[in-house]
């Protein structure tokens, strides 16, 4: 049984070198047709290393003929089969910019807003690409403005919306958390300019109380007036926008000393 095993190992082996051979062999070649035609042949097979090869060897020499347009789909679709997005994305956009009128450009200019998608990080990490993504697709959107792909466009840009909705959001909370109150109100208002629709707003307001109120209580004399009349506005946006808020009681209390500060020290 064991010898058996070893057997179909080396076997196994052999055929790769000989695999192997042959492909090296057909890259050095000049015969063009057997190039593209092994090169679909991989792509088929799922080999796409090997397709994307010799797809990149193919686009230059049949520039201007028939078979352009095939290559450079392929070559675009090879990259994003290895899941090398940022390629993949750059070539879907320049076979929409080489081949307008083609019936696949559109699904190419839809590849490589998508393909930024694939690309966008975590929400904790930098979001460069989230936010290109959401440019391309809203490219898309312009270009093609009856495809039936818009719908899958907004979805995924409500995604990636949200992933950069969550970064602000958390980013003022960890300026929070430094008590670099001052920071902390910005990002927080600017979340809620950003993100109207964003399912932590009353969470937000809240803290934009508390955030003023502390910034308040760590000033100087000179400025404790006007910092205390801030955590009060935000109050009465926060009562006015959530009346049975479940922070109630903590805004109120942090109400009641702002007024009580102001009406005692000035």
């Amino acid at each position: 049984m064991v010898k058996r095993f070893l057997y179909l190992i080396l076997i196994l082996f052999a055929f790769q070198l000989i695999s192997c051979s042959k492909y090296q062999k057909l890259l050095k070649s000049n015969d063009n047709n057997e190039k593209f035609e092994r090169a679909i042949t991989y792509y088929d097979h799922g080999d796409y290393y090997r397709a994307q090869q010799l797809f990149d060897q193919l686009i230059n020499v049949y520039a201007g003929t028939d078979k352009v347009e095939k290559i450079n789909y392929y070559y675009a679709y090879s990259y994003f089969k290895q899941d090398d997005y940022i390629t993949a994305s750059y070539y879907f956009k320049q076979f929409a910019k080489k081949f307008p009128n083609s019936k696949l450009a559109e699904e190419c200019a839809y590849m490589s807003a998508y393909c930024q998608y694939m690309d966008s990080p975590k929400y904790n990490l930098d979001q460069t690409n989230t936010t290109e993504s959401i440019k391309e697709f809203q490219l898309f959107i312009n270009a093609y403005p009856q495809s039936e792909r818009i719908p899958k466009c907004n979805e995924l840009m409500d995604k990636l919306r949200g992933k950069l909705e969550l970064k602000s959001f958390e980013t003022a909370k960890l300026y929070f958390k430094m008590e670099d109150y001052k920071a902390a109100i910005t990002t927080f208002n600017n979340v809620l300019r950003d993100f109207p629709d964003t399912p932590h707003k009353e969470e937000i307001m809240f803290n934009i109380i508390k955030a003023n109120y502390k910034y308040a209580l760590k000033s100087i004399e000179s400025k404790k007036k006007e910092r205390y009349q801030a955590a009060i506005e935000a109050f009465d946006s926060f009562i006015s926008a959530y009346p049975e808020s479940s922070y109630l009681n903590q805004a109120n209390i942090m109400q009641k000393n702002s007024l009580k500060f102001i009406k005692n020290y000035f």
